[in-house]
């Protein structure tokens, strides 16, 4: 019988497995969620005050990463253009790390050259890219060469934190006299390997702290308020949710849900699928978390 962790790794692994096409969002897409009503600024939905939004040249930002960037693509679209008139686009691959995504992998890569960070970087010239993965911590993706935090964690953080470093170098060459600024995107609660998700968040960071880049917190918008990296399926609506029901599942009990009784990682309330796609509902995690993004994204356009 395997252990229990070692059970819900797996698990993890068969939810992120499947990989795709990047999706590239676009303003002809689905209608966007609602506007935030004026009454949820202090809530964890809080849009950002005039001050900090509507630059006067519209941003380019490009997102990247793995199925939990694949199910919030969308809805972060949708953000990013309300709030800053973005030029958007989105590359996410389910089941990816960061070092998919680095240029010099090739064929032991889940993603093709075209759509390698610093490629697009080159052919896009975002402002900022928004990277956001969970930390793959199993044998799936071949360019971690067997790499698995079971197996040893000294030489996965190790790796992970040279990876995050070579993406950043990657980024940075790649755009040259334009070289965006990167936003890091920590992850929420694992209720499986909680370590591990803390210390992946520290790398995120150091490494920003190294580069003069950002990180968005989004992980502490579906966390417990004062218990960081605590996980639970449910936490209490906010405003934006009580104003708007169907972000607030079970009002009776004044709260909503994060995540789907059968999948611990995905804040997506659809069931995964074979094929990944944007996520098709309306779901309060993903809507938290892209709020946070954009928040930042707006920041660090200021600064």
């Amino acid at each position: 019988m395997r252990a229990p962790w070692r059970v819900g790794v797996l698990l993890a692994g068969l939810l992120l497995g499947a990989c795709t096409d990047p999706a590239s969002d676009t303003p002809e897409g689905p209608p966007p969620s609602p506007d935030v009503p004026a009454s949820s600024a202090a809530t964890e939905h809080r849009r950002p005050a005039a001050s900090e939004r509507a630059p006067v040249r519209a941003p380019s930002v490009l997102y990247l990463g793995d199925s939990l960037a694949m199910e919030n693509q969308r809805v972060l679209g949708q953000e990013l253009r309300r709030d800053l008139r973005a030029k958007y686009t989105s590359a996410p691959y389910s089941g990816t790390t960061l070092c998919d995504y680095l240029e010099g992998t090739g064929a032991r890569s889940l993603v093709p050259d075209r759509d390698k960070a610093a490629a697009l970087v080159r052919s896009l010239r975002p402002d900022v890219v928004v990277l956001q993965f969970w930390g793959n911590a199993w044998g799936y993706t071949w360019c971690m060469d067997g790499i698995t935090y079971a197996d040893s964690r000294a030489e996965y953080f190790k790796r992970y934190a040279a990876d995050a470093e070579r993406l950043t170098e990657q980024i940075a060459a790649a755009g040259g006299a334009k070289r965006p600024r990167i936003v890091w995107v920590s992850q929420g609660p694992d209720p499986i390997t909680p370590d591990r998700v803390r210390r992946v968040n520290a790398l995120y960071e150091e490494r920003a702290a190294a580069s003069g880049d950002l990180v968005a917190d989004a992980g502490k918008t579906v966390s417990p308020a004062g218990a960081r990296h605590t996980w639970v399926q449910y936490l209490p609506c906010t405003s934006y949710e009580h104003d708007h029901p169907d972000y607030c599942t079970q009002p009776a009990r004044d709260r909503t849900a994060l995540h789907l009784d059968k999948d611990y990682l995905h804040f997506c309330l659809a069931p995964t699928t074979a094929t990944p796609k944007p996520c098709p509902v309306r779901s309060p995690g993903i809507l938290r978390i892209a709020r946070e993004i954009t928040r930042v994204v707006t920041a660090s356009l200021g600064a």
